[in-house]
């Protein structure tokens, strides 16, 4: 038995206007297409649903009862029809993003922001958490969307490049490092290093040994904290330098501190953002990371001295 919805509508609206004529205006059909589908639907039940007569039509017993299922199945599957075309058209949807604590505290809110501003009925819910537990979010499913640097072994994960900035070096104003000219790794590692927690400081290391040309500066940090946030805040209050990347401007800048690049070697990190590799976004998903590739492409991060 296979009822079509050309049929459930063309029975619904006889039902509804009582004529054929009527009914076939309102489809914008021909009354003998119309007709058609009746009959087709009645063989397809093996039932009579109309009673036809000179004047009017008059659904029988059996008409009757299955108009109500008929208007009931079209009901629901024009408002799940409705939905989806909501979501399409960006009327309506969540989006759910972990991102690193520094990037949710100055880069993620001007995007939300500025989004929300084109899309006032989509809401944005931002989880910050550190930067090794942003991309597991995503893993496990609890975010659509995660922000994070390279990681090995991400099999079941898209990565789509976001940005690739340099680190900068990062210090109290009047620090002996504003004085110089050029700031090399091995001027900064001079003094108290803040750096972060888990694998922060040994690939910082690793690409250092990789990429210097000649002495090898070794990091020992005086302190490791678990967010950059803090990192800037002990900075700002006179017991170290750290390094950090150029999206952190805003927040650099309203600790009243100094950021410039630092080199022999210049190191860079990239990041990306990931979703599951067999989980399609949903359509208020894809258009905020769209979003947030034109506002990182907008940013003059080529020369953040």
């Amino acid at each position: 038995m296979e009822v079509t919805l050309r049929q459930l509508r063309a029975f619904t609206a006889l039902a509804r206007t009582g004529g054929f004529t009527r009914a076939a205006e309102s489809l914008h059909i021909t009354q003998s297409a119309l007709s058609g589908l009746i009959k087709e639907l009645e063989t397809q039940l093996g039932v009579r649903l109309v009673d036809r007569n000179t004047r009017r039509i008059q659904l029988s017993e059996v008409g009757r009862e299955f108009h109500s299922v008929a208007t009931r199945i079209l009901r629901d599957l024009d408002g799940a029809l409705e939905n989806i075309d909501n979501l399409k058209r960006l009327r309506r949807g969540i989006v759910r993003i972990a991102a690193p604590q520094l990037m949710a505290s100055t880069l993620i809110p001007e995007v939300i922001a500025s989004f929300r501003r084109e899309h006032p009925d989509i809401q944005v819910h931002l989880l910050d958490c550190a930067v090794e537990n942003a991309i597991a979010q995503a893993v496990r499913g609890e975010v659509d969307v995660s922000i994070g640097p390279h990681r090995e072994g991400l099999t079941d994960m898209a990565a789509d490049p976001l940005f690739d900035l340099p680190f900068m070096a990062v210090f109290p104003p009047g620090h002996p490092l504003e004085s110089l000219e050029r700031i090399r790794w091995a001027d900064l590692v001079r003094y108290p290093l803040i750096a972060l927690q888990g694998q922060f400081t040994n690939r910082l290391a690793l690409d250092l040994y990789r990429q210097a040309e000649s002495e090898i500066p070794a990091i020992h940090p005086s302190h490791e904290v678990a967010f950059m946030s803090t990192a800037l805040s002990m900075v700002s209050a006179g017991l170290g330098v750290t390094a950090g990347l150029p999206y952190a401007r805003t927040l650099v800048d309203l600790y009243g501190l100094r950021m410039r690049p630092l080199q022999d070697p210049v190191i860079r990190r990239q990041f990306f953002v990931y979703n599951r590799l067999h989980a399609s976004p949903p359509p208020a998903t894809q258009a905020f990371v769209r979003h947030l590739h034109a506002h990182v492409d907008e940013r003059d991060w080529g020369n953040p001295g």
